[in-house]
């Protein structure tokens, strides 16, 4: 999901946070041109816990 523009937004539902997970969303935002990018897990018992925020070296 592209966020006005600026951010990509990757959500997920898993038991746990894959490194692929991770490796999706920089080629993502490199693809994009984006600098800024949230990996966001649901399945998780604290929301901040499936948090990922990922920032795209140019």
């Amino acid at each position: 999901m592209l966020i006005e523009n600026e951010i990509i937004l990757e959500i997920k539902a898993v038991n746990s946070m894959e490194p692929v997970f991770t490796a999706q969303l920089i080629t993502y935002l490199k693809l994009a041109d984006k600098k800024l990018g949230y990996l966001i897990n649901f399945n998780v018992s604290l929301l901040k816990d499936g948090f990922r925020r990922i920032v795209n070296k140019f």
